[in-house]
């Protein structure tokens, strides 16, 4: 299967867990169902931001658009690549990989199994710092003044069942 491709060809973010998800199932033999993926401001700084977390408690993956904004103004070609690497870390995080540097571990494990050693998603796994330039705003920190969350439709599309 051509996951590059899959990816290049994705319209939206439940396009791309999607990818994530076949990729984590094949590797791991294990899913999460039930997810909320959500998008919202965390902000950022030059020196470092938070990508995403992973509520376990409310079992929802929250991604923040500040550095996903970023990218499209600096290298939009990168963006879905990017958008992968955040969503795979945190979707590892849900199947019970909850230590972050064996989450890390599993994220440079799989990106260089399915992608090459010299793909950006596992330049990504590798080290995301040298990325910052792409993902932050010189000599800038933004702090959001009130934190929403967009839920993105069709992320659970496997386990959604429709009345109609």
């Amino acid at each position: 299967m051509d996951y590059v491709l899959e990816i290049e060809r994705s319209k939206n973010i439940a396009d791309i867990f999607e990818i994530v998800k076949k990729i984590v199932r094949d590797y791991t033999g294990n899913d999460q169902a039930g997810l909320l993926v959500g998008l919202t401001d965390l902000g950022i700084s030059n020196r470092g931001f938070i990508g995403a977390f992973y509520s376990l408690n409310a079992n929802m993956i929250v991604i923040n658009k500040r550095p996903l904004n970023r990218i499209l103004q600096t290298n939009p070609a990168i963006y879905k690549y990017y958008l992968f690497h955040v969503l795979l870390h945190e979707y590892i995080h849900s199947i019970g990989y909850y230590d972050e540097n064996d989450a890390r571990q599993i994220v440079i494990d799989i990106s260089r199994n399915y992608f090459g050693d010299d793909h950006i998603i596992s330049e990504f796994a590798q080290d995301i710092k040298k990325f910052l330039l792409n993902l932050t705003y010189p000599n800038t920190e933004i702090q959001p003044k009130e934190i929403y969350i967009d839920f993105i439709r069709g992320i659970d599309r496997k386990n959604t069942n429709y009345i109609g």
